[in-house]
């Protein structure tokens, strides 16, 4: 479906990261006349990637945001999804640096997928590009005018490369700016938004483990790139995905208080050695003094904000300027380009008309975005602890049990991760209202079977006392 009008209506898009850029590619095929703005110098441009990445997180890519680039230009997916690199499960390294163990995601060897969070902005922008879509880059925006009434455009006032000011009017807005989002603020002259900012006592200190460059090696990577390695260790840990060049971004992650208690590199290497013996071989000592004494520390922040619309259906706020989330589900990527599949939906539902649309997908989205945003921050415990925990890894297997053999045959079953990151069909909230059902039959099944053994070995021990006082 196209905008027929012989004259096409105009969206701003600002923000030109990952879901801003799937925005304005998406508008621009139901043939709307897209602008996309960015305060950033243009990335493509930017030669050293590393660079680029010392304020990021890796991404893993998952059905959502699959499904969200498949909706949006099949074959513009196909382009960016041959550079992605399966993980079929979560690699757990111990605390000797010797023993790994693979936990695996799908019931049916499903993967989710990781790729360099810079080149795929660079993808983006490149599809941009050829897809006509006007970019300008070094754009500050500095003024929203003309939300407060209904028949006026609306004009966005930019402070271009420090100096200049440039002002231009649009039908539509979409602010797709981030966490700090200068779109999300200025709409707060113009409406009640419900807004809350809340910083995690988390920190992340982005790190580097290069390629294998041995010619006798077998592979380009250091350690299997099919999953993603973490190293908990309940207070805080260590993650790695593969990158197409073999290199891994390993991520630490800890509370600010640990940080900042290790008061010089030569005391982070005697504390990262200890905890991470064979990150540190991996990484090198060099690499990760460096690191310590250069890489910016990251803080990491929850935004909830409703409604995400101006009253008008003029203006619209989606990914982290709406949810930032923390990463530790792997889905705020997925979750910002599964906001443009769904607001696309709404344009579709109503005939593109963009009011409607935008006044309809606050209440269409606000649950969903909730549920993952909990799921998100309540799941870095089960990476950095739960998952060395024997009695959640028993849980684990009866939920992988039921979910493989049982779903579909006698019940219906599956388990959250499936739901969340293999199954774009189910809502985030629907995937958590079917999880507590199955977490409840899970715990009778599990202390049934504690009890049954208990059971069991008292009868034994009974037996047991009863021959042994007969036979004395």
């Amino acid at each position: 479906m196209t905008v027929e009008d012989s004259k096409p209506q105009t969206v701003a898009v600002v923000g030109a990261g990952l879901v801003g850029c799937l925005a304005a590619l998406a508008f621009q095929k139901k043939g709307f006349e897209v602008t996309l703005y960015d305060m950033r110098p243009d990335p493509t441009l930017t030669e050293d990637r590393r660079q680029k990445n010392l304020r990021s997180i890796n991404l893993a890519v998952s059905s959502r945001g699959i499904a969200a680039l498949k909706y949006v230009d099949e074959e513009m997916a196909s382009r960016i999804l041959e550079h992605i690199i399966p993980m079929k499960g979560r690699m757990i390294h111990d605390i000797t640096g010797k023993k790994q163990e693979s936990q695996l995601y799908g019931l049916f060897g499903e993967s989710i997928n990781s790729i360099d969070r810079s080149f795929l902005n660079e993808c983006l922008i490149k599809e941009i590009k050829l897809a006509g879509v006007k970019i300008h880059f070094n754009y500050k925006l500095v003024k929203i005018l003309g939300l407060e009434k209904p028949d006026e455009l609306v004009t966005l006032s930019f402070v271009h490369s420090h100096s200049e000011f440039h002002t231009a009017k649009y039908d539509y807005l979409v602010g797709a700016d981030g966490a700090y989002s200068q779109v999300r603020y200025q709409m707060q002259y113009f409406m009640r938004m419900n807004f809350s900012q809340e910083y995690i006592d988390m920190q992340y200190l982005e790190l580097y483990i290069p390629p294998n460059n041995d010619p006798e090696a077998s592979s380009k990577f250091s350690i299997d790139a099919n999953h993603l390695h973490i190293w908990p260790r309940h207070n805080y840990m260590l993650i790695a995905l593969a990158n197409e060049d073999g290199s891994f971004t390993s991520t630490f992650f800890s509370p600010w208080s640990v940080i900042e208690s290790i008061k010089s590199s030569d005391e982070w290497l005697t504390f990262f050695e200890s905890n991470f013996p064979d990150a540190y071989k991996l990484i090198g000592s060099e690499q990760l003094a460096q690191a310590y004494d250069h890489n910016p520390r990251g803080a990491l922040m929850r935004v909830n904000v409703y409604p995400y619309h101006d009253p008008n259906g003029k203006a619209l706020l989606i990914g982290d300027a709406a949810h930032s989330m923390v990463p530790f589900y792997g889905q705020g990527m997925n979750c910002g380009f599964e906001d443009v599949r769904v607001l696309m939906e709404l344009l579709d539902q109503t005939n593109l008309n963009v009011n409607e649309a935008f006044q309809q997908y606050s209440d269409a989205r606000k649950k969903d975005v909730d549920a993952i945003c909990k799921l998100a921050l309540d799941n870095y415990k089960e990476m950095s602890s739960k998952v060395t925990n024997s009695w959640f890894l028993l849980r684990k297997k009866l939920d992988y049990t039921l979910g493989r053999y049982i779903h579909g045959r006698l019940i219906q079953w599956l388990p959250l991760y499936t739901m969340i990151s293999f199954r774009d069909d189910i809502p985030y909230s629907k995937a958590i209202e079917i999880e507590k059902r199955q977490s409840k039959i899970l715990s009778r099944i599990q202390y049934g079977t504690v009890g049954a053994v208990l059971v069991y070995a008292t009868i034994y021990a009974a037996k047991f006392w009863h021959k042994f006082n007969r036979q004395n």
